[in-house]
Order: structure tokens, then sequence, then C-alpha cells
């Protein structure tokens, strides 16, 4: 039976967790109205992806960066806290799927490491799934640690199996097989990337491995970094764009349903549904009639990888 998505692309609050959060709320009302169960938001929305690391090198402005990471950690999620009930609650009182990035701070044992998480919400307000983002591109890996594989899962959803990887996880082919191999009908990517690679990137993932696939990032301008960010005006022209966005559906065969949604700050809206991809892998199946075992194996370690284990 066929389900409405909404991909939603608008700016967020840079480095201000609650200020998103309403806008994330906001966001929800709305594409519940328009009859949508299964709502995507973009790479590290709460409180925003931490653009300014393509700005500022390593080793640059040492102090500039010092400071912006710790608004950064100051306003990252703790999912053993309330950071985000209102949007669990929001998810059950509209009955709908929620997939939205964080930036989520690790209080069990450091305290102060950040990773970039991906969570997977149900329509009870249940936290189905949270995964940490594998490998950290290029500067990403001075803002948030590499993340395990306990997330690596596809869970079941009222709108249907689901699974997801982060941006640049999705040009990683065993990565993308973990969750192949996991019977996946809905493939999320939220991310910072858009533009024609990107692109061409998710319509293979969609003929590979013969789902639906969901992609956007944050359309985003200079003028939507809040007034009170450090060095605004040295690191953004108010008029250019940061981001595209390319909010897009694609159907299993790989042709666009929806999108790309290019410079606008808003939601794009889809009907999926999944026995077409179901149908999709009659001829293709990479992890069924089509993998060959008997020559290649992949084994993956979804074990918790804890820094410490204390024996009291």
């Amino acid at each position: 039976m066929p389900s409405k998505v909404a991909v939603i692309q608008k700016p967020p609050v840079l480095l201000d967790r609650e200020e998103t959060i309403a806008r994330v709320l906001t966001s929800i009302d709305e594409a519940a109205r328009e009859g949508a169960t299964l709502l995507i938001f973009p790479e590290a929305y709460v409180p925003g992806y931490p653009t300014w690391i393509w700005r500022l090198k390593p080793g640059g402005d040492m102090a500039l960066l010092s400071e912006l990471h710790a608004k950064l950690r100051e306003n990252a999620v703790d999912l053993s806290s309330n950071d985000v009930a209102k949007v669990q609650e929001a998810a059950a009182a509209r009955r709908v799927t929620i997939v939205i990035g964080i930036n989520e701070i690790d209080r069990q044992f450091s305290g102060t490491t950040l990773f970039n998480t991906v969570v997977v919400i149900g329509p009870d307000g249940a936290l189905l799934n949270r995964h940490r983002k594998l490998m950290p591109t290029n500067p990403e890996r001075m803002v948030w640690g590499m993340g395990d594989a306990t997330g690596l899962r596809v869970v079941e959803t009222p709108v249907g199996r689901l699974g997801s990887l982060i941006c640049w996880e999705s040009y990683m082919p065993l990565a993308r097989y973990a969750l192949y191999a996991q019977n996946i009908e809905i493939f999320v990517n939220p991310t910072w990337d858009y533009g024609e690679t990107c692109l061409a990137t998710l319509r293979h993932i969609a003929k590979e491995a013969g789902c639906w696939v969901i992609g956007t990032a944050t359309a985003l301008q200079g003028a939507d970094i809040p007034a009170d960010f450090p060095e605004r005006d040295r690191l953004f022209d108010a008029a250019e764009w940061i981001n595209d966005g390319d909010a897009v559906v694609i159907k299993p065969n790989g042709a666009i349903a929806a999108g790309p949604l290019k410079r606008e700050k808003g939601i794009l809206y889809a009907e999926i549904d999944t026995e077409v991809a179901r149908r999709a892998r009659r001829s293709l199946d990479v992890c069924g009639h089509y993998a060959r075992p008997d020559i290649f194996s992949l084994s993956v370690n979804r074990k918790p990888l804890s820094p410490v284990a204390f024996s009291d």
C-alpha cells in the first residue's frame, strides 16, 4: 500500500539545539497535515552541520575552531537524556516515523566526544535505531569520532523496512551491502552532499539494491546563519548558497520519483510503495539469486566497541 514521504530540507538554527528542535516540531506538524507518514531530516540537523570546518583550516584559527566546537558540544544531543523527547512525543502524537540526523554527545564514557548520528523514531515515539557515522569525511574527523556498527541495521516501520547511511557512507560498498542483506526496502541518506555526482550515486544504489532511496542535504544560505554566530560575516556571505539541498526520492529502478528540490527551503513530498521494491528484485537481487556466497563473503561486527570494561 502506498505511503506518503516528506523530505524536509529547511535550515536549522545553527548551534542552537532547542530552537532547531522547535523548527523540527513545526515541520512535523506541516508534513503530517499533508498526510505524510515518513519524515526525513538532513544530516546532523540538530543543531546543524558544522559547515565552518570546510572554511577554517585545521591548525589555522584554533581559537575560533575551539569556540565553535564548544558551542556545538553544548548544543549536541544526549540520547540518554530528554534532548529529543519533544520529537518523540510529536512522532507519537502524529503517528509518523521520523529519520533525523543529530550531533550526538557520548555521556556514558568520555562526556565530550561527538558523533554524527542518525536516529529512527517510530510512530509510537520509540527510538528504533541509532547509527553513528562509521567514517567522518576529511575535516569532519576534527569534529566527530568514528562510530561502530551497532546501528548498521534495517528496522521494521509501518512504511517499510528502513535503513540509513550518512552522506559519504553511501560510497562504501560493504556498508551498503550490509544493509542490502537485511531485506531493505527504503534506503535513507541524510547528507551534506548534493549535485549530479551525489544524485548519480543514489540512483545507482536504488537500482543496485532494488529499493526506494531518499536523500537530502540542508538547503542553506549565508543569511540563514544566526547573527550571533562567531565571526559570521568573515566566514559567510549572506547571499551565497552554502548548500543546494537537492532533496530527492528515487524509485527502485533508479528513476527519479520526486525532486531534486534545489535551492528551495521546503518539503518534498512523494508516494512510495514497498511492493515496488520487492518486484524490482525479481531480476536483480544482489543478496539473493544474484549473489555468489561460494566466492564472496562479508562479515560485520555489530558488537558495541566500548573503550573500557569495568569489573566490580
